[in-house]
């Protein structure tokens, strides 16, 4: 009997959430996959590790999925991890003022027809039916037009609505923010009604949901992972990348040979010079606190989405997992200069008055600071991202800055590597 043919090879540089997609991918297609990553673990901006200081397991950044998410929602149900979300009965969002005190929850309609702005009680505190009715700008808007452009920034619903709407979702202030962009969020989310805004947490981190499943996964598949591979340079010849440098190690790509680079622009811009990427980025900066032993918050948190969303102080959003509370500030441009103690002083004020604890306690806190988060999500820098294809036959790119048509979070990055993949298995 003649032999069986050999899979063919696939290299993807970049074991973020892009490589991890673009790699299962591929190798559904039947290819041998090598995951390349520069660091000693995958995962990039989204991944958990035992910290030392706290003494507990934490996420190096804090994420919330949407119903709306479907790529993100189905690749975590291809590597199995449905079931490590948390699975909450309804789509509830909680807030808090820390200025004033005052307490509201955002539960969308059933319905595409938002009857329920018309009831006061359903409504944020202080806003009115026209201030709701003044999203259709938003549907409306010019490539150039920014958030602030389409809707009045004075009032109730700017500050406890739309701001923290669009900073959790495009990390960048709404006065900033592509209007256009924002309106894709509402448009999937929103504007589908509850069952399209039912959220979701990692229930033991993101780690656990996202990224050990998925390199089960490829290495089930016959898949490779090789860790400490910085990529130094592309070898090319004639229309297609030829070979990889990593420094002391050189691998050949052989013709037919597909290659994603799923790296962070600026890094792919020093490969592939001849490139425009957008390389305006903005900060996220974390703050995990470990709670004071025998601390018990006065205010409880539902257990199915341990998560509670803040105005009115430096924080936007607290997660609460066990006995560590973990603070996310997005757009964090000016907070992301202060030192790492008086952040945690921030920090820890707005979690004493969120959650009723003492505000003189001492907690061990980490704070992590990721300067460039994410690409600045600005009409300007918008027009840069590219897509996946590429002048070289066999090379494509991947990566949640990359041109899917979706903001820069976890859903662009797996549609982005899903999309570089297909491009590449049947060219």
């Amino acid at each position: 009997m003649p032999e069986a043919a050999s899979p063919r090879r696939a290299h993807v540089v970049g074991a973020g959430i892009a490589g991890l997609s673009a790699a299962l991918r591929l190798s559904a297609e039947g290819f041998q996959v090598t995951l390349y990553e520069a660091a000693a673990q995958a995962g990039g901006r989204c991944r958990s590790y035992v910290d030392a200081k706290l003494e507990r397991s934490i996420d190096n950044g804090n994420h919330m999925l949407l119903a709306a998410n479907t790529a993100a929602l189905a690749f975590i149900a291809e590597i199995g991890a449905a079931d490590r979300l948390t699975q909450p009965a309804r789509a509830a969002f909680p807030f808090l003022d820390l200025a004033t005190g005052e307490s509201w929850t955002v539960v969308p309609g059933a319905g595409a027809i938002p009857w329920w702005i018309f009831s006061a009680k359903a409504r944020i505190p202080g806003s009115g039916v026209s201030d709701y009715l003044a999203t259709w700008k938003l549907a409306v808007a010019s490539e150039t037009a920014t958030v602030a452009d389409c809707l009045d920034d004075r009032g109730p619903l700017w500050e406890r609505f739309w701001v923290p709407l669009t900073v959790a979702a495009l990390n960048t202030h709404p006065r900033e923010a592509s209007a256009r962009l924002l309106w894709l969020v509402v448009r999937e989310s929103f504007a589908k009604g509850a069952d399209a805004c039912r959220p979701y947490v990692a229930r033991r981190g993101l780690s656990d949901v996202f990224v050990d499943p998925a390199l089960e996964s490829l290495r089930a598949r016959g898949g490779a992972v090789a860790f400490g591979r910085r990529l130094r340079g592309l070898a090319f010849e004639g229309d297609r990348v030829a070979g990889l440098d990593f420094g002391e190690t050189r691998i050949a790509v052989a013709p037919g040979e597909p290659v994603v680079l799923a790296l962070p622009p600026a890094v792919t811009g020093e490969l592939l010079p001849d490139l425009e990427v957008p390389r305006d980025s903005r900060p996220i900066v974390n703050a995990h606190l470990r709670l004071p032993a025998g601390a018990r918050p006065a205010r409880a948190l539902a257990p199915e989405l341990p998560i509670l969303g803040l105005v009115g102080g430096a924080a936007d959003w607290l997660f609460l997992r066990d006995d560590v509370v973990s603070l996310t500030v997005s757009a964090a441009e000016d907070l992301a200069e202060r030192p790492s103690e008086e952040i945690a002083a921030l920090m820890w004020r707005d979690t004493a008055r969120a959650l009723g604890l003492d505000p003189a306690g001492r907690p061990v806190s980490r704070i992590i600071k990721e300067k460039r988060a994410t690409l600045a999500q600005t009409p300007a820098a918008l027009r840069l991202r590219p897509g996946p294809r590429t002048r070289w036959a066999n090379l494509a790119l991947a990566g949640d800055w990359t041109d899917t048509g979706y903001p820069a979070t976890i859903e662009s990055a797996v549609r982005s590597g899903a999309a570089a993949a297909a491009l590449l298995a049947r060219p």
